[in-house]
């Protein structure tokens, strides 16, 4: 085994590593905007948007304020509101479900899947009531959920909307079909940690449908049709210009940064082989972005805190569950309702990941949790 110390510190997400790849395509682009001032709804606006139509091969590409002001202007735009229902997972960030409950409607959670812990579709039938007004199943750490059959369920249950949380999938592909693009509304989120990130808040929406395409465009500029013409409510929900520019940029070098990571999440794999942990599952017919190289320990305070005294950063993700948080109590849920929820919470940890991390670092991350296995055997 290789020595560990003296190893050197290491980054959680390397962003430094991207920047000076394409610094200068990115201070080509900021300056064009400077020297157009165009700073709101600029021209890199709209030129994103066909870039990310282009990408994902769908009809409508809309450039958002975040990734949570996306789902926010989804719902809006199907009408959720109060005596609605919407489903979606318990494991997640707290968006997905505080934009139901920002609209008056109901949060139902369903438990997710053992194995990718992404919405576990054999419960979705069982949630939906006659309440029910949308089912927003989440990408987690870089796959989808099982999109072909969520999309099926819905159907059965008289065409109900599907909203695909993609904001840390995105780029992934679900049987050869990329998502964002897999149920009647995606929506994405560029934070800067995302595989796609810019360097403040923005996110996209994408639908193959006209007019609710047009009509999350009026809400995230206010609700306006035409200047000075406000049919509906909306709110100011427009993505920054120079956000758009830096996002443009990056996504010329996404398609390789996406094998990069994907090399990455194959030597964790080969290299964990033997440790007392669970790694990730890849769904059948999944690709993954790995957003998040995420592990489960039945020791995961115990790991992270040998990791850190060896400078490797990890962060346990979600490890307190929707349903046990303090906003959602009047939902009426407990702890060991949702038990796959609850131990994938108390055991995950997601290790450094980038498109930037080098071999040597891999093996420094490797070496810790197999000796850490070893010293808890």
């Amino acid at each position: 085994m290789r020595s560990l110390a003296f190893a050197p510190a290491m980054e959680f997400i390397d962003l430094k590593s991207q920047q000076a790849r394409i610094r200068a395509q990115l201070d080509q682009r900021i300056a064009t905007v400077l020297d157009h001032g165009q700073y709101i709804m600029g021209p890199e606006v709209r030129e994103l948007e066909g870039a990310l139509c282009e990408f994902l091969g769908c009809r409508h590409a809309i450039g958002v304020s975040s990734g949570t002001d996306s789902l926010l202007i989804a719902l809006m735009a199907l009408g959720v509101g109060p005596g609605d229902e919407v489903i979606t997972v318990p494991y997640t960030w707290i968006s997905t479900a505080e934009v139901v409950q920002l609209l008056g409607a109901t949060t139902v959670f369903v438990d997710i899947d053992p194995r990718t812990w992404n919405m576990d579709a054999d419960l979705l039938a069982g949630a939906i009531t006659e309440r029910t007004k949308a089912i927003m199943p989440v990408g987690i750490y870089g796959q989808t959920s099982d999109m072909v059959r969520i999309n099926e369920i819905a159907k059965q249950h008289g065409d109900l909307p599907v909203i695909e949380d993609a904001a840390q999938s995105f780029g992934a592909t679900h049987y050869g079909k990329r998502s964002g693009g897999l149920a009647l509304i995606g929506s994405t989120s560029f934070f800067p940690s995302k595989p796609l990130g810019g360097y403040g808040d923005g996110g996209a929406l994408f639908t193959d449908d006209d007019a609710l395409a047009e009509r999350m465009r009026w809400i995230l500029n206010h609700g306006q049709e035409r200047r000075h013409h406000h049919p509906i409510l909306g709110l100011n929900g427009r993505l920054d210009t120079l956000q758009a520019a830096i996002v443009l940029a990056k996504l010329e070098i996404f398609e390789e940064e996406i094998a990069l990571r994907q090399g990455v999440a194959r030597q964790y794999g080969e290299q964990l082989r033997e440790a007392e942990v669970v790694l990730p599952f890849i769904g059948e017919g999944n690709t993954s972005v790995y957003a998040q190289y995420t592990i489960l320990s039945e020791d995961r305070d115990a790991l992270q805190t040998q990791l850190k005294e060896l400078d490797i950063p990890s962060v346990p993700y979600y490890a307190r569950s929707l349903h046990e948080q303090g906003v959602f109590q009047h939902l009426g849920y407990a702890r060991g309702d949702f038990p796959v929820t609850e131990q994938v919470a108390d055991q995950c940890l997601s290790l450094p990941m980038s498109p930037y991390l080098q071999s040597e670092e891999i093996a420094q991350v490797t070496d810790a949790i197999l000796a850490s296995a070893v010293v808890a055997g």
